[in-house]
């Protein structure tokens, strides 16, 4: 499940991306792409955050797994 919510992170992330710079070529407007740049930056530090090894060689999201088999 984990799994699925990530990508579906990374999914929204992209479609930010996308989103902001069709909006800011459509409109020229400035300040709203940038937020969903912002927005999709943040996301993506999130999914590192959660997928990235600390130093005991497991990410967190590892650590989780194998806490929840026991």
């Amino acid at each position: 499940m984990q799994d699925f919510v990530l990508s579906l992170v990374m999914l929204t992330a992209v479609a930010l991306m996308a989103g902001a710079v069709v909006y800011w070529r459509r409109t020229g407007a400035v300040k709203q792409p940038l937020l969903m740049v912002l927005l999709a930056v943040i996301a993506v530090i999130n999914v590192l955050i959660w997928t990235i090894p600390t130093s005991d060689g497991l990410a967190p999201l590892e650590t989780i797994k194998v806490q929840q088999e026991g």
